[in-house]
């Protein structure tokens, strides 16, 4: 069988397939520097006479699937909507994915965001770069006072959303002694009794919390969940952390509320205008830690990836039903 996979992928997870009789191409989109959309790798895919392909952000739709004659589809994401999973069920076709591929890298990025918030790491570094000179300690003194930061011990952290992400993420807090409140309607009771969490509804969570991080997906209900009217009820000193999704949140609104002081600040890895560069109206503030969309960006969530897709396609190859297929009732 021949094996197309265009998502980042570890040589040893590489070996692997071809130890196995497997002809592999790898052509990661990071190195191409092009992403399919529509049916932009149908081409590829008949031009290769691949069996198999393995993604990241390229699109498998309905038109490819039907034009092709592949026997397995993977995605290197937890729950890919680049892909058509009705139209590959409809063709018995089994699809496997890698959930909590980078569950672990998202959380310490959260993590990371809050504390150079409170810290002004980023602002400091700016400060420091735009032609700081001390010329004398009254110059540092209001250096020092103008960047004094706070410390997470204390506070209370409003956590929206307590997935897998936002569960790691309230695990490390524990550590820093601060307050967890959750807003989520479909949590696991177990789960926020284990974090020592405190159940409430959006409103108390705004009002109360020092620190906002968003945990939850982009549905209909998630959608636009924080605007205007949400920013006026935080506190002006609290802060917003968004490495989730950039739907979640009016980014308009948003901005407006960074630079009128409504809100104290930002860290902010995902925007509705991606990828990031020194476009990125956030940047313009020096309230806000703006990060390119690289909260998985880890060699752990690529081992992670390769790992579970070798094991979902050997699985697979021995007519055994891969651990993370998204539609077993194909194998039935």
């Amino acid at each position: 069988m021949r094996v197309l996979i265009t998502a980042p992928f570890t040589e040893s997870g590489l070996k692997e397939l071809k130890d196995a009789g497997l002809e592999v191409d790898h052509h990661s989109w990071l190195e191409t520097g092009k992403l399919h959309m529509g049916e932009s790798l149908l081409q590829t895919i008949k031009d290769g006479a691949y069996d198999i392909v393995i993604v990241e952000g390229d699109e498998i739709k309905e038109e490819i699937i039907k034009q092709t004659e592949l026997k397995l589809i993977g995605s290197v994401r937890g729950s890919p909507n680049n892909i058509s999973l009705q139209a590959a069920s409809a063709q018995n076709i089994p699809v496997i994915a890698v959930p909590g591929r980078n569950t672990i890298a998202v959380a310490e990025h959260t993590i990371a965001l809050m504390l150079a918030q409170a810290r002004n790491i980023v602002a400091a570094e700016r400060f420091l770069k735009n032609d700081f000179f001390v010329d004398d300690f009254k110059d540092f003194g209001n250096m020092y006072t103008s960047l004094m930061g706070f410390e997470l011990s204390g506070r209370t952290v409003g956590i929206i959303g307590l997935g897998q992400i936002g569960f790691e993420v309230a695990k490390r807090l524990q550590s820093f002694g601060v307050e967890i409140l959750v807003m989520d309607p479909y949590a696991d009771s177990s789960k926020v009794k284990e974090v020592s969490g405190k159940l409430v509804e959006i409103d108390e969570l705004l009002k109360s919390s020092d620190i906002i991080t968003i945990h939850c997906p982009s549905t209909d209900e998630t959608r636009g969940m924080l605007g205007a009217n949400e920013f006026e009820q935080m506190k002006k000193t609290a802060i917003l952390i968004n490495t989730a999704r950039a739907s979640v949140i009016d980014e308009y609104a948003l901005l407006d509320a960074l630079k009128r002081g409504t809100i104290a600040g930002a860290g902010l890895d995902v925007f509705s205008m991606e990828p990031v560069d020194c476009d990125n109206v956030f940047l313009e503030l020096d309230n806000v830690t703006v990060m390119p969309h690289m909260g998985g960006n880890t060699k752990e969530t690529v081992q992670r990836q390769s790992d579970s897709i070798v094991a979902g396609i050997l699985a697979f190859l021995k007519g055994e039903k891969p651990m993370n297929i998204l539609n077993p009732e194909v194998l039935d």
